[in-house]
Parts: C-alpha cells; sequence; structure tokens
C-alpha cells in the first residue's frame, strides 16, 4: 500500500506594491522608498502590515487608511519619542491614497505651522513632509502615475490601471522581496534586513551598510558583493574559489573588485542563468 501525501499549499503572502522606486541615497529626511499599487487595495492586509510595520494599533490603521488623517505616537515616561505616522486620502480619487512617517524634528515643524496657519496637522504633515522630498520625487508626484510611461511597464502592473495608493517607507521592509544570487547559481529571496543579515550570517548593521553603500564582505572566506543599480541594491554571494579568482584578476589586470567579480559572474555558467533569469523577471 502507497499513501498518498497531500500537497498543503502554504499561504502566500499579500502582494502590496507592484512599483517600487527608490530616493533612499538622499539626506534625511527626505530618504524615502515610493512603494506603489496598481491593483485594487486589500484594505485588510495594508492596515495589518503597516501596522506591524510602524507600531500602530490595527483598528487606528484602518481607520486612517479608510478615512485619512493622523496618528501621534504617545508620550514614553512623559516624554514624545516617536513623531506621526500619516495618510493622506482624496475623497474624490484623483489622486492616489498616500502614507508615510514624521520624525519627532518634522512632526515638530508640523505643529508649529498648523497653529500658525491656523489648518490641520493633517494639512500642515503633508505640507512639512512633501517639502523634504527630492526634487526629482517632487515632479513625478505632480504627473499622473508618477509620470510612469504604461507602455514600458510589465504587462502584470499596467493592467491594473491608475496608482491606487503611495506608501513612502524608509525601511527595508519584510513585506517586498529583494534577491540575492547565491554561489550556487540560485536566487533567493529575503524581506527584511534581519532575513538577510540571518541568511548570510552577518549582523543586522553590517547588513544595512552593505545595501545602503554597495561594496563587499568577506564571509567566511565567501564574498558578498552589492552594486547599487538606479538605486536598488543588488546582491551576490560569491564562493571562495569565484572570490579567489576575482582577486586575481584584480592583480592581473589592474581591475576594481567589483569588476572583477562581475567578470567572475558572467563567466560562471550557474550565476550566469541566474543573471539572466533576474533580467528577465527579477524583483531587485
Amino acid at each position: 500500500m502507497f499513501k498518498i501525501k497531500k500537497k498543503i499549499e502554504k499561504p502566500k503572502p499579500p502582494v502590496l506594491y507592484n512599483v517600487i522606486e527608490d530616493y533612499s541615497e538622499f539626506d534625511a529626511p527626505g530618504n524615502v522608498t515610493v512603494c506603489a499599487m496598481t491593483m485594487p487595495e486589500d484594505v485588510a492586509a495594508h492596515a495589518k502590515i503597516l501596522a506591524e510595520s510602524y507600531e500602530v494599533p490595527l483598528e487606528e490603521m484602518t481607520s486612517l487608511l479608510t478615512d485619512g488623517g493622523v496618528y501621534v505616537y504617545p508620550q514614553v515616561s512623559g516624554l514624545l519619542t516617536r513623531g506621526l505616522f500619516a495618510c493622506q486620502v482624496d475623497p474624490s480619487g484623483a489622486t492616489p491614497k498616500q502614507t508615510w512617517v514624521l520624525d519627532l524634528m518634522q512632526f515638530a515643524e508640523a505643529e508649529q505651522l498648523a497653529r500658525a496657519r491656523a489648518c490641520s496637522l493633517a494639512e500642515s504633515a503633508a505640507e512639512v513632509f512633501h517639502r523634504t522630498l527630492p526634487d526629482e520625487l517632487k515632479t513625478k508626484l505632480e504627473q499622473k502615475n508618477l509620470g510612469l510611461d504604461y507602455r514600458t511597464l510589465d504587462r502584470a502592473v499596467a493592467k491594473g490601471g491608475d496608482i491606487k495608493y503611495m506608501d513612502f517607507r524608509k525601511d527595508w521592509s519584510p513585506h517586498f522581496k529583494r534577491l540575492c544570487i547565491m554561489p550556487d547559481g540560485r536566487l533567493i529571496e529575503t524581506g527584511g534586513l534581519e532575513e538577510f543579515a540571518q541568511l548570510h550570517q552577518i549582523t543586522v548593521p553590517q547588513a544595512k551598510r552593505l545595501v545602503e553603500e554597495g561594496g563587499t564582505l568577506e564571509v567566511g572566506g565567501e564574498v558578498l558583493a552589492c552594486q547599487i543599480v538606479n538605486g536598488q541594491p543588488a546582491v551576490a554571494r560569491f564562493s571562495a574559489k569565484n572570490y579567489t579568482k576575482a582577486k586575481e584578476l584584480v592583480v592581473s589586470k589592474g581591475l576594481h573588485l567589483m569588476d572583477a567579480l562581475s567578470e567572475v559572474a558572467y563567466n560562471d555558467p550557474g550565476m550566469m542563468r541566474s543573471l539572466q533569469r533576474k533580467d528577465l523577471g527579477g524583483r531587485l
């Protein structure tokens, strides 16, 4: 007798974003990643994940995503330690929903502006936040759908129509994945710095520095290499053998280590197949 194993389908994590534009290379507080969605919003899933990310009560987050407004973080031992979370909703639907966070300095500025102009905190928070953004992003926000050319977008993204909402995030969120090419050619997804650090057995500060600044990091004889491409980190891990080849190229050809690693990758059949797959449908 043969036992039939039942295939247990794991629930797929909700897809929150299908358009991501990175502006994190700009100085704070304008350093954000614009995470947008063209498909219909799943308010329950959106609220759950944002509530977890920003430590806002779920009911409060659901209300904010429905009606708009601000959530001021409570005082800790009589002191304010965080600013506010804001959600801007256009009742007419002419512009997409937007969410963002103000730090303490921005929050204080927004409060002063609200008092000086006798306007709501939500209005002043929006002005303070948008004032700090990079000029390139300000220009895009004045255009429909961030000025994206839908003829060049992936069909799965374009078919959703207009952008429904935008989250201006400052974290490497666990809720959108990035790929890493491993020494054996596998493409491994990680979401969030902690998961990335755990995969490669490095510290979270090391992971943060690598994906924000690019460069290389030796890991047990192997090496992690990160290039910042169009503002996004592209990560590959090289075996000790390939790392040695790259260092030899540095000496023999006078190449920069990153260039030498790239040459090694393109001459490695397994890594090359992964690079082709990533270029065709990757999410880095």
